[in-house]
């Protein structure tokens, strides 16, 4: 009888209630949801689904970039605070192989992701972006991608989405 009350109150437990880490608060919002966009001059869509793991203390986001019902990109990142460096650093990489390290600063109205590297099995490509929140339901991405001719810029409208 304790094994099933033990089994139906662990499944009865709501995986997301998990409490953030304090250091990761400017995150927070993000957690628990999923956000989707458009890619702009496409109709492909990047839908980012944020959960936090291990009690709190890291916040998972896997993205899928769509074309129709096909996906065509896909990686994870893992947000986390360094107690070392005191930031909020993260892993990211792609099911195609590449990985990348980070940071994020919060700013007043932005949560800004300094440049960093994408190392990919054939080449590497420099990357940087800014947050910003939009009310309860959205964020705004603007991203940097580095190329031969400077930084390109790509900026995306994320929305709430039903999981």
């Amino acid at each position: 009888m304790r094994k099933l009350l033990l089994a139906a109150a662990l499944f009865a437990a709501p995986s997301f209630a998990h409490a953030s880490d304090p250091a990761l608060e400017p995150l927070a919002f993000l957690a628990g949801h999923c956000w989707k966009g458009t890619l702009p001059g496409t109709s492909d869509t990047d839908e980012h689904c944020y959960s936090w793991i291990f009690d709190g203390k890291y916040l998972r986001d896997r993205h899928v970039v769509r074309r129709g019902d096909k996906a065509v990109y896909e990686g994870e990142s893992v947000y986390f605070w360094s107690g070392e460096s005191k930031r909020i650093e993260y892993f990211y990489f792609t099911a195609a192989g590449g990985h990348a390290t980070g940071h994020m600063i919060p700013e007043a109205d932005a949560l800004s992701f300094p440049a960093a590297k994408l190392v990919m099995p054939t080449r590497s490509v420099g990357f940087r972006s800014k947050l910003k929140r939009v009310g309860d339901d959205g964020y705004e991405v603007f991203r940097e991608y580095e190329t031969d001719k400077g930084w390109m810029p790509v900026t995306v409208q994320m929305r709430k989405v039903a999981k």
